[in-house]
């Protein structure tokens, strides 16, 4: 399992740079301005930092990006690490600047020297989320992570104002060490152990295996893993810390690996749906999250663990399978298996916990990619108030979402001949078709989102919070809805107005 940083916020003093021997992060501002920490640093090193920002490099550079000293005479410190970053700025960027400042210290021991901002305790958290490395299956010695001193003014108040960014933050490397993990080690049976140590935080967790499904008549989540010799699972989250209302609910596919069962993709990367579980892994780490920081809210979360293997025993397309709702679908390509999986887990949350509202996560479509890239998830809603709820806690993440559409002509697309739906619609608006399919599977008064996380989920590029591989987007997203649509506001003291 990997933590992240336990940063140290320190009340500032001169004095300990002197004598600090990794990487020392300064803060300057667009104009050129130093703080009290930075002129220390500066004139430790001899008028350099004077110099680099009356340089054209520091001209060109822009806000949030940085530059690497590294051995600066007149000092022990092993880097010097020049962040441009302006005093005031909103927290998504002031994250990209933390994390910014991560990638360019080396591996050890780093002193960021945060003075007065106003956004330390955002800039920490950008750097711990960058200084993540999967590194659970290398046998070679890994260099150690070191430790993040922050020094600045007010360090009691920052580390509070830290500590739900901390749970969030553990949270997200949950969700990505999840992800990243090899299937033949995150079978369905290791990642429902994992789930079950969540009750050590005190959720309730719930693991319903194969029979318990059947009597559910759950056959749509059932025969994706029917070619599989790992059991299918459904895992349930219940984090009560709101008192006795009913929950909010977030489900997740778990597809641990897809080949595409029968209809079995192409060799050339499909060692990447390793990430096909992408969708319960977030709604792991959101638990995980809530449960760290007390989360004064009811949430339940769902996961559907399977994996989809060809086999004499696999389903073959063209069968048809019974849902939980008593719908029937026509499989027509068993590699679009998410929405199966998804189909029973939804309507089983509806109809055991009568939430407010249901958000599902899936690495759904590879359409979602080419409609939107790897910038932005798909939000797919059949409300507009939970819809821009949503969209405006990821802006402030700065996690990329953006909204598609749904409608009627949409959903003829799936239509089938001999059962109530097919699986499938074509290859024309393959991601709205999927979503329309999901829909089927929300009561007409429920709340609803579904997220097709095809794109961000796991990348093959560096983002701006996290190295290449699983990102732990929507995390902090989805905590923050929770944060910011059920938990109550703190009432003003009059007094202090």
């Amino acid at each position: 399992m990997t933590l992240p940083l336990n940063p140290q916020f320190v009340e500032t003093d001169l004095d300990q740079i002197n004598s600090f021997e990794g990487d020392i992060v300064v803060l300057i501002t667009p104009n050129g301005g130093l703080d009290p920490l930075a002129r220390r640093v500066n004139k430790l090193c001899k008028g350099a930092l004077n110099r680099f920002v009356g340089s054209d490099a520091f001209e060109k550079m822009e806000n949030g990006a940085t530059k690497l000293l590294a051995y600066p005479a007149g000092m022990v410190a092993k880097g010097i690490v020049i962040l441009k970053t302006a005093k005031k700025t909103d927290l998504s960027e002031a994250r990209k600047s933390g994390a910014a400042a991560a990638k360019a210290c080396g591996a050890g021991d780093v002193m960021f020297l945060a003075g007065a901002s106003k956004i330390t305790a955002a800039l920490t958290q950008g750097f711990v989320l960058r200084r993540y490395d999967f590194t659970d299956h290398k046998t070679a010695d890994q260099a150690e992570s070191g430790a993040l001193t922050v020094l600045c003014s007010a360090a009691e108040t920052v580390a509070e104002d830290y500590e739900t960014m901390a749970a969030t933050a553990e949270g997200v490397f949950f969700t990505r060490d999840l992800v990243n993990e090899p299937s033949n080690v995150l079978t369905t049976t290791e990642f429902a152990d994992r789930l079950l140590a969540l009750s050590d935080l005190g959720v309730k967790v719930t693991v319903l295996e194969e029979d318990e499904l059947q009597k559910l008549g759950m056959g749509s989540l059932l025969c994706v893993g029917l070619g599989s010799r790992s059991p299918t699972k459904m895992v349930v989250m219940e984090w009560q810390g709101g008192g006795d209302e009913k929950p909010f609910a977030l489900v997740g596919k778990g597809v641990v690996f897809d080949t595409g069962g029968i209809s079995l993709k192409p060799a050339a990367g499909m060692e990447d749906m390793t990430m096909d579980m992408g969708g319960a892994g977030v709604v792991a780490g959101v638990m995980k999250s809530l449960a760290l920081r007390k989360a004064a809210a009811n949430v339940v979360g769902l996961v559907g663990l399977v994996e989809n293997m060809p086999d004499g025993a696999a389903t073959r397309p063209g069968d048809v399978v019974t849902s939980m709702k008593g719908d029937t679908i026509e499989v027509i390509n068993t590699d679009a298996e998410g929405r199966l999986v998804l189909a029973d887990v939804l309507w089983y949350a509806q109809k055991t916990f009568e939430p407010t509202g249901v958000i599902n996560l899936a690495t759904l479509t590879g359409a979602i990619i080419i409609g939107l890239g790897h910038e932005n998830a798909g939000v797919f809603s059949n409300n507009d108030e939970l819809a821009r709820k949503f969209l405006n806690a990821a802006k402030a993440e700065g996690e990329g979402a953006w909204r598609m559409p749904m409608g009627d002509a949409y959903d003829k697309l799936i239509k089938s001949r001999i059962a109530d739906m097919k699986n499938v619609g074509g290859r024309a608006a393959g991601s709205i078709t999927a979503a329309q399919f999901l829909q089927r599977f929300v009561q007409a008064d429920m709340p609803w989102i579904h997220l097709d996380i095809a794109g961000v989920a796991s990348v093959a590029a560096d983002t701006d919070l996290a190295p290449k591989g699983a990102t732990g987007w929507g995390v902090r997203a989805l905590d923050r809805l929770v944060s910011d649509m059920l938990e109550p506001v703190a009432p003003v003291d009059p007094v202090d107005g």
